[in-house]
This record gives structure tokens, C-alpha cells and sequence, in this order.
């Protein structure tokens, strides 16, 4: 990382603003004001670390003065303002980016996602409603979602008894790679990693961050023996090719615990002909599946325990 440096820009030196704007707005999917708006209707929204700034962030890992967006009227430019830690669209740095409806602009650890259109409330409105399910960072499930889902297919398979798996996912040694590398280099672990395993789960199986650096996937119509297999699948992948941050090799390695539903009720102080959804503890299969990753903890990390 260079040395940070102030940008100066000149106000007068911004593009004129446009007669005919248009309408388009940044909404924060990851970081502190979660889910706000920013207009983008003037000629040029500076980001950065500064009060003087349009849209401000105080974090550490951005440039008083990062980045600009220009409405040019008939499209809108991402432009980086030689900042310390580079301007990200779409994962890809940037110098100067036509931005497209739905891109996601990445500023130090805080991600917004571009709005453009004819009907922007609308797309607003979706946008927030997605946030209700979905982790900013990763682009995965989040908790929330993940546990109502998880309720209804526990309900499922109790009910027409059916098989139904619980894998719990944990980065290894993710502390010291913070320390060592950085929050950003970090944060890209965490989205690159949940994004080779969505690359090799099927449609109907439900992944999510569950928090930190846990993942949490839910596996219907497969029973522990196979789960147990695609666990330690999914384990060799992350395991076989380092991550790249700042033209850096991070190698990365996950432990994971398997647990099933019979498991779940062996433990439970349910009978095996439950048949409410409400009678469902998903917390206990969670402790189930958890216990056992802390098996694969504590028997050296990098393996899968079922």
C-alpha cells in the first residue's frame, strides 16, 4: 500500500451539469448507513474520507477525496481520484468506468450498488427488499433468511421423511490473515471464497454467511454420507488455488462440520412424527453441526468432520 495523499479537486475543473440528467443513485449493500440513497442527479458526486466531500465514509482505507462520479447526462463515469487503495467496479479496479445499471461500486470496505433508469423508486424499493436476504458483502443468503428457509425445510423432511443435510464453514486462521494482509484483503477472502463454493453447489441447495467468516449451506434430499463427500469436495477447491489480493497469493484452507436429520432428531426432545413447522428447533441442528466443526477445529483445521 502507497502512502495515503490528498486529492484536490477544483471545483471549477468538474464537468458542467447536464440539462438533461439522468436519473440514478448509489445505495449502500455493505457497510455503515446500510441500504441508504444517494442521488446522483448533480454534475459530479465526490466520495471520500472528508467532511467537504458529497458522500462521506470514514474509514481508515479511504482517500480523502477517492473517487467522483460525472453525470454526463446521457451516461455516468466512475472516476478514481488516485486514491491509496483504488476504486473497484464489479471487483475490477478502476481509473474510469462508464457505470451500467447494477453495478457494484466498491470504495474501501463500504459497497454501493448503481441505480439507473426510468423508474428508480421501484428499483429502489426491490433493492432494499433484497437486502432483507442477502449479505452485502458476499452476494449470498444471509442469517435471517437462511433460518426461515432452513425451518421450512426441516419441516419438509420431518413430515414426508426425507433426507436433509447441515454443513458449517469456517476460514481458517482468518484473524491472522486480517492482521497480516488487511480488512480489504480480507473482505475479497470472504466474497471469493463464497463465490467458488455457489460455483459448485446445485440451484435448489441454500448457502449463506452466518457470520465472520462462518458459512452455513443447507443440502436437501442428501443424506450425511454423500454430504459428508461434497463437504470435503468443497474443502479440496478452496484449498487448491491461492486467493489474489494486491498481486498477493493468499492461501486459504476451511474446516466444516456435517450433521443430518436424524441426528437432529436423536437429540431433539421432538418424536419422529412431528409435523408442525413450529416444533422446529434449528438452533439445535445448528449446535449439531457446529459441535463438529469445532471437531475439525480442534483435530488440526483443513478437514471435514461428520
Amino acid at each position: 500500500m502507497g502512502k495515503d495523499s490528498t486529492v484536490v479537486t477544483v471545483i471549477s475543473q468538474l464537468p458542467s451539469k447536464p440539462g438533461n440528467a439522468r436519473e440514478a443513485c448509489l445505495v449502500v449493500i455493505n457497510g455503515v448507513d446500510l441500504g441508504k440513497k444517494y442521488s446522483l442527479a448533480q454534475a459530479a458526486t465526490v466520495i471520500g474520507r472528508s467532511s467537504k466531500v458529497d458522500i462521506q465514509i470514514d474509514e481508515e482505507s479511504i482517500s480523502r477525496s477517492h473517487a467522483v462520479i460525472d453525470n454526463l447526462g446521457e451516461e455516468l463515469v466512475a472516476r478514481d481520484l488516485e486514491s491509496t487503495n483504488g476504486t473497484f467496479v464489479n471487483d475490477r479496479p478502476i481509473r474510469e468506468q462508464k457505470l451500467h445499471d447494477g453495478d457494484l461500486v466498491k470504495i474501501g470496505r463500504t459497497i454501493f450498488k448503481f441505480l439507473s433508469g426510468s423508474n428508480i423508486e421501484a428499483a429502489y424499493h426491490d433493492e432494499i427488499y433484497r437486502l432483507t436476504t442477502t449479505d452485502g458483502l458476499t452476494q449470498v443468503y444471509n442469517k435471517r433468511y437462511f433460518l426461515q428457509e432452513m425451518e421450512r425445510e426441516m419441516s419438509r423432511c420431518i413430515r414426508y421423511e426425507r433426507d436433509l443435510s447441515l454443513v458449517m464453514i469456517d476460514i481458517d486462521y482468518f484473524k491472522p490473515v486480517n492482521d497480516t494482509y488487511g480488512h480489504l484483503a480480507g473482505d475479497h477472502i470472504l466474497k471469493q471464497c463464497a463465490q467458488r463454493i455457489v460455483r459448485h453447489i446445485r440451484r435448489d441447495d441454500i448457502f449463506a454467511r452466518y457470520g465472520g467468516e462462518e458459512f452455513i449451506l443447507l443440502l436437501p434430499e442428501i443424506a450425511k454420507p454423500k454430504a459428508t463427500q461434497i463437504a470435503d469436495k468443497l474443502r479440496q477447491i478452496i484449498e487448491a488455488q491461492p486467493f489474489t489480493f494486491d498481486n498477493i497469493d493468499i492461501s486459504i484452507t476451511i474446516s466444516m462440520g456435517v450433521a443430518d436429520v436424524p441426528e437432529y432428531l436423536a437429540r431433539s426432545t421432538l418424536s419422529d412424527k412431528i409435523e408442525m413447522s413450529t416444533d422446529i428447533n434449528c438452533f439445535t441442528f445448528v449446535k449439531i453441526a457446529d459441535d463438529r466443526l469445532f471437531e475439525a477445529k480442534e483435530g488440526g483445521r483443513n478437514r471435514v468432520v461428520g
